[in-house]
């Protein structure tokens, strides 16, 4: 990735924190260096971030991210890298856990698996990562906003942060949905230089004795005001492009369409699954 002072706003410093002592971590380094090279020496994206220095030095935080496209994991970690030389846990599926290498590559940046529909096993384990004074990142929506809005949250991430102890840090990522997202095939012309809006929001305090459904709504009010800001200040036009929402003049799907897709597409995912099980 390019310097952070190179069309940055609010840019977090660089290099280590002092008095803070990380554990070596080579395979988790090796991937960061890795996505430093691709974005900033390849694709030399244009990132402009925002509110950086929310991202604590030590001490554990829910990293609730907005879901527009499969890179925004590596857009966060590279921030918080740069901030304070942290490790974000990511919670990531089951089925990219189950591959291979990936899955191999995943376990050893002590990533968390979760099975869909039967997530009680992954909602302690990142608890169990909080108490250890990790950044544990989640994905609030459930998947990919084929619309590009912020859709309906799970309370899954207030109510871990309440077992916890530890607030929630909102952060919206737009732009990244230009390297690669759902329903769309990725085209190095569009990625290439694409500005990128990283804007971290202030941290929510939740208590164990919070409503999850209220905190949860007011996770999803933050994220949307960061979401409506780094729109706004977005350099490149959205009129009728397939990454920008409908209500912004885009051709991308409204949320209920959106939301209609995604139902027939588990369907058939489900439908797919009984089969091979029952084969």
């Amino acid at each position: 990735m390019p310097p952070l002072s190179r069309g940055t706003r609010n840019a977090p410093p660089t290099g280590r924190v002092p008095g803070v002592r990380r554990r070596l971590e080579p395979v988790y380094s090796s991937a960061v260096a890795l996505g430093r090279f691709f974005f900033g020496g390849l694709l030399q994206l244009r990132p402009t971030v925002s509110g950086a220095e929310r991202i604590p030095s030590s001490g554990a935080a829910v990293v609730a991210i907005t879901h527009f496209g499969y890179m925004d994991f590596a857009l966060v970690e590279w921030v918080a890298w740069l901030r304070t030389r942290r490790r974000i846990r990511f919670m990531v599926t089951r089925r990219a856990a189950d591959k291979p290498v990936v899955g191999w590559l995943l376990g050893r940046m002590r990533h968390i698996p979760v099975e869909i529909g039967a997530g009680r096993d992954a909602y302690e384990h990142a608890v169990s990562a909080l108490q250890d004074g990790e950044l544990v990142g989640v994905f609030p929506e459930a998947g990919v906003s084929a619309s590009f809005t912020v859709r309906e949250l799970k309370t899954g991430a207030v109510r871990m942060a309440a077992a916890a102890g530890v607030p929630v840090i909102p952060v919206v990522v737009w732009g990244g949905q230009l390297l690669r997202t759902k329903n769309h095939r990725a085209q190095v012309r569009e990625a290439f230089r694409a500005p990128v809006r990283v804007s971290v929001g202030t941290p929510i305090e939740v208590g164990r004795s919070d409503d999850p459904a209220e905190k949860t709504a007011e996770l999803r009010s933050h994220l949307q005001a960061l979401l409506d800001d780094a729109q706004k200040t977005y350099p490149l036009s959205g009129a009728g492009k397939w990454w920008q929402p409908a209500h912004l003049g885009g051709s991308a799907p409204t949320p209920a369409a959106a939301a209609v897709a995604e139902a027939e597409r588990q369907a058939r995912r489900l439908a797919a699954r009984e089969q091979t099980t029952s084969d």
